[in-house]
């Protein structure tokens, strides 16, 4: 049984709550400062940038999110803590560290100047959001978190001119925290009356195939909608410190070959060996849902596992637009 405690520091509270959580991380292989890049997936599914090449030639992704600067920029979180269980104004800006004023030009990437991710550090809770940028590089979101605890907010931007990248931050929400472990692994998962299948091998250093399969009360989608230019989008998040990696699909509407489901297939490669959530984000009858995955790097994701309940916008994943 877990005891409820009372977050109301938010530094001192959560540093000693959360030193469990961080030290997952080490059990994972080390990311070198050289090697932590933002990891994005071009047209074709492969990553684009923020990659390394391996001794076997394989083109390994560098995760995103780890640092909070990177690459002359840095991501000024205005809003590091909230109330979980009430809405807040999340507010934060990307600022170019060479004149120390906030960026206002950005290139679009699927459709949005930038994507914000926000999870919590026990991956139980996830956000992909679009905020509003005011005209002085100050964006802004209400969020309504539904638990206390730590989380990590995610900017997958590109500045004009620049190099995509993914910087991260952390963020508090007050209240009576229960810890939760990583939820079991699996390859199914049901999301209203979606039921979506996982198969593949998730490989470190290794570019290799995932597919996802939707099906509606026991029929397969034919028809996905496109949501930011493509009939699904994935994000992965490593147990323990929470490194991001974002892929897309092979293929994108309209190019003559790729069909509306009922699979998406992708081409991810994983940073090391370790345990990963997976969030796939797929649009059918003009709604946006999400379907959450536990795999572990290494290993075939199709092993027997327990069928995961991706929870609704309150729980386990949701969207603001």
């Amino acid at each position: 049984m877990n005891t409820g405690l009372r977050i109301t520091v938010f530094a001192a509270a959560l540093a000693a709550t959360f030193g469990t959580a961080y030290g997952v991380g080490g059990t994972v292989d080390a990311i070198s400062p050289e090697s932590k890049g933002g990891a994005h997936g071009g047209a074709d599914g492969h990553v684009a940038a923020g990659h390394e090449e391996t001794s076997g030639g394989h083109e390994a992704a560098a995760p995103g999110g780890l640092e909070i600067s990177q690459g002359g920029y840095t991501l000024d979180l205005k809003t590091p803590g909230i109330e979980a269980g009430r809405k807040a104004e999340l507010r934060f800006a990307v600022v170019r560290d060479s004149t120390g004023r906030k960026v206002t030009a950005y290139q679009r990437e699927h459709g949005k100047e930038l994507h914000l991710i926000l999870a919590s550090r026990d991956l139980s809770v996830y956000r992909h959001l679009h905020p509003a940028r005011a005209a002085d590089g100050t964006w802004s979101i209400p969020v309504d978190l539904p638990k206390a605890g730590s989380y990590r907010v995610f900017a997958d931007f590109k500045p004009r001119g620049g190099e995509v990248l993914t910087l991260g931050a952390d963020l508090a929400a007050s209240g009576t925290y229960e810890p939760a472990e990583l939820p079991e692994r699996n390859s199914t998962a049901r999301v209203d009356d979606y039921d979506v299948k996982l198969d593949g091998v998730l490989t470190p250093g290794k570019g290799s195939e995932v597919m996802l399969t939707v099906n509606k009360d026991g029929k397969p989608v034919r028809d996905l909608q496109p949501y930011l230019g493509a009939y699904g989008h994935l994000v992965a998040l490593r147990a323990g410190d929470l490194a991001y990696l974002h892929v897309h699909p092979n293929g994108e509407p309209g190019d003559g070959k790729t069909q509306p489901g009922p699979e998406v297939s992708f081409t991810a490669t994983a940073p090391s060996v370790g345990a990963y959530r997976l969030f796939l984000d797929f649009q059918h009858e003009g709604t946006v849902r999400t379907a959450a995955f536990t795999v572990h790097a290494g290993g075939a994701v199709d092993e027997p596992e327990k069928p995961s309940q991706a929870e609704s916008a309150e729980g386990e994943a949701g969207h603001a637009h």
